[in-house]
């Protein structure tokens, strides 16, 4: 009778001790980024032609430098949200030997949105139509001539209008 009470304490103590290691639902659980965190902006910024100084400026130092490729850079990236499947996005650079960045590969595209996806989020955007009933401005007053109000009207009036150049995409090639 003694060692079957101090058998079954025993066990009882060592199961206690093993579930005391194992996690519990709806215990939080941190996310993991590991690597260079590298956003659709920096893809978009980058051209080519641009220096090894002026791509290291835009996107930092990357992640893998081989000694077998030396014009080739690579900037690696994963997040693990708590609790869920871990995502890995890579991107590689290659510049030519002057030094110049030439093209670019991986799961970044110019132009093409991840960040919002690898988090989850919609990255679509929703446009409402004005409402129907909506009040309408009021006719301003008209200003009086040589007036402070009528100096600014005039310089706004004044100012020429410049378009905006566009930038051409990089040449992405599939590997």
């Amino acid at each position: 009778m003694q060692n079957t009470k101090l058998l079954l304490t025993s066990f009882t103590l060592v199961g206690l001790l093993a579930l005391a290691g194992c996690s519990f639902p709806g215990v939080y659980k941190i996310d993991i980024q590991q690597g260079n965190v590298v956003t659709q902006d920096m893809i978009d910024q980058l051209r080519p032609g641009m220096t090894r100084k002026q791509v290291r400026f835009i996107m930092g130092n990357p992640l893998l430098v081989d000694t077998f490729h030396a014009n080739r850079w690579d900037y690696l990236y994963s997040l693990q949200p708590g609790g869920g499947e871990r995502q890995q996005e890579r991107i590689s650079l290659l510049f030519n030997g002057n030094d110049q960045l030439v093209s670019l590969s991986g799961d970044f595209k110019p132009g093409v949105s991840r960040d919002e996806a690898i988090l989850g989020k919609d990255s679509g955007t929703t446009v409402t139509a004005p409402a129907q009933n909506a009040e309408q401005p009021k006719p301003e007053k008209p200003v009086k001539p040589g007036s402070l109000l009528d100096q600014i009207q005039k310089d706004v009036d004044s100012v020429k209008t410049v378009p905006v150049p566009t930038p051409a995409p990089l040449e992405t090639s599939p590997q």
